[in-house]
């Protein structure tokens, strides 16, 4: 773990649009924080909005993807000695604060979505629609890509990957299909993937959704060990709130909105926290119009009793 230095990429616009950025304000700003986390800042959007609200707040910012910190960077230059950026999972938000200097947080801010910043990337691989390589690492420093997973995986794992974490009914015959075309030649490229996926599936599915998006979605979040991390975020996060402080979570998917949910009431019915949502808040359709990738978001939020 370590601060990343200020960037000089001025220049480099590749910014994320902020998913719910008025709704995430109202909550978390709400408490006048003095300290603020956002634990997945990406390229800076959300942490933008909340430092442009609060005129004195500091705010740790912590993200796995060393390029996005970069921009991230550029972007929260102009609040100066206000930010401070690290390299690290937000499973990691302890250790971060710790070495930060910070003890509690008024604020605590985790969007779980896939940056469009990185999806983009055709060198990063997480697209099926872009040829790229089999990665999909959000941290590089990490050794495990997809093109493991793929590649040197039992066909009986990578069903099981398939099915828990993307959801996806057709498991067992993708996993076949993956076996067998290995067998010729290692699946290298995300369009060789998305084909085998294809010829397994067909090219479309009902709804408009393509047959290599659930695969996708799984392969990405075993890469990067995205329920684990969650899970450990989930128990560190809330006694990282000072009294009044609030945790705020956007999730995407049943997968990840169904542990924030369950996590978030059992700490409602312990008596030390508050559940300021007690329904998840929705884009409004205006935002979802302008940004369809919106959609599926779900927002909590929770709040630390002051007494």
């Amino acid at each position: 773990m370590g601060f990343a230095a200020k960037s000089d990429h001025g220049a480099d616009r590749r910014v994320h649009v902020p998913v719910m950025a008025e709704e995430v304000v109202e909550l978390l700003s709400a408490p006048c924080p003095h300290v603020i986390v956002d634990a997945t800042v990406g390229t800076g959007g959300h942490s933008e909005a909340l430092l442009s609200r609060t005129a004195e707040a500091k705010l740790l910012g912590i993200d796995r993807d060393a390029d996005a910190l970069a921009v991230a960077s550029a972007r929260l230059s102009q609040f100066g000695p206000r930010v401070k950026l690290v390299q690290a999972s937000f499973a990691q938000i302890d250790e971060a604060m710790a070495e930060a200097g910070f003890e509690r947080a008024d604020a605590i801010l985790a969007d779980l979505g896939m940056s469009s910043f990185a999806l983009e990337d055709a060198a990063r691989g997480f697209s099926f629609r872009l040829e790229g390589p089999l990665d999909m690492r959000m941290d590089q420093r990490e050794s495990l890509r997809a093109y493991d997973i793929v590649n040197e995986e039992t066909e009986q794992e990578i069903a099981r990957i398939l099915r828990d974490y993307g959801e996806e009914r057709a498991a067992r015959r993708i996993a076949r299909r993956i076996a067998e075309a290995r067998r010729r030649r290692p699946i290298e490229t995300t369009t060789e993937l998305r084909a085998i996926i294809e010829r397994a599936l067909g090219p479309r599915r009902r709804g408009g959704m393509h047959p290599a998006t659930r695969t996708f979605q799984a392969l990405r979040i075993a890469v990067n060990r995205e329920m684990e991390l969650l899970a450990e975020f989930l128990d560190k996060a809330p006694a990282m709130l000072a009294p009044g402080g609030r945790l705020a979570i956007i999730a995407y998917h049943s997968l990840e909105d169904r542990p924030v949910k369950e996590k978030f009431r059992e700490l409602g019915r312990g008596g030390e926290f508050t559940l300021v949502t007690p329904k998840a808040l929705k884009p409004g359709s205006r935002e979802i119009a302008a940004n369809p990738r919106a959609r599926s978001a779900r927002l909590r939020c929770l709040e630390r009793r002051s007494v």
